[in-house]
């Protein structure tokens, strides 16, 4: 992450070439969601719902407080997306085995047919800028994105993608 001089080479970026990557990355994000907006809509879901599918199908058996600490969403704010997610059959909560007071979420195969779907369209979206940028691009993008994130957040994220690999 680091260029071993404190970032002093990255110096010389002006304000406005900062506020040219300001509004990249929120145009890239609008094309990033476009797609799984476009699918969610027809259900009459929103990107909360995609969030949590995208997470419980990365890590199944989670429990409802991992889920909110990935998150960073209120408990009723969850809840809300949960019961949703659960009455139309996309998620199934389960009573912890060890802890029955724990809910373990799982994908149902009809919520796995929708995270399919939603992560083609973002997958698709992501490999064909990563093959025009090139591999070095993608390597310092990607160094780029963990170091905007605060702290607890990276160490989440590192938490994350070490169990899924």
């Amino acid at each position: 992450m680091a260029d071993g001089k404190g970032g002093e080479a990255l110096l010389f970026l002006t304000d406005e070439q900062l506020r040219l990557g300001i509004e990249a990355m929120f145009f890239a994000y609008r094309g990033f969601t476009a797609d799984p907006d476009r699918i969610l809509e027809t259900l009459a879901y929103g990107r909360a719902h995609h969030r949590a599918i995208h997470f419980i199908s990365r890590r199944p058996g989670t429990t409802v407080n991992n889920l909110l600490a990935i998150l960073g969403v209120t408990k009723q704010s969850l809840n809300r997306v949960l019961r949703t997610l659960v009455a139309d059959g996309l998620v199934e909560s389960r009573v912890g085995s060890q802890d029955k007071r724990q809910r373990n979420l799982y994908l149902t195969d009809e919520g796995k047919a929708l995270e399919q779907k939603l992560s083609d369209a973002q997958r698709a979206r992501m490999r064909g800028a990563y093959r025009a940028a090139g591999p070095e691009a993608v390597a310092g993008f990607r160094q780029v994105l963990e170091a905007m994130m605060d702290p607890d957040m990276r160490r989440s994220y590192y938490a994350i993608r070490e169990q899924g690999t």
